[in-house]
């Protein structure tokens, strides 16, 4: 039986951020021991992506935020959108 999750935006955001630092610290475990580069870089490109999602679902809020803002006026909103991927990405 699955349970549907009651988190939060932000507790989700925070469980996502746990398991990249999860990630992090075994490339450095994997450092040490002085595993082959190739899996510490197969293992670093899962971790930057996982670093990516987090990064989109934040400005996946900011344009909601955007929205909100805005209200009715969407020429204000599409210009905060576009401002807003101008300075992030």
């Amino acid at each position: 039986m699955t349970r549907k999750s009651t988190l939060s935006p932000q507790e989700a955001m925070i469980n996502r951020l746990a398991r990249i630092e999860g990630q992090i610290r075994g490339l450095q475990a994997m450092i040490r021991r002085g595993d082959e580069c190739e899996e510490i870089a197969v293992q670093f490109s899962a971790a930057r992506k996982a670093l990516d999602k987090a990064y989109q679902e934040l400005l996946a809020c900011l344009l909601e935020e955007a929205f909100a803002d805005a209200g009715q006026d969407a020429d204000q909103a599409l210009q905060r959108v576009r401002a807003i991927f101008t300075k992030y990405t």
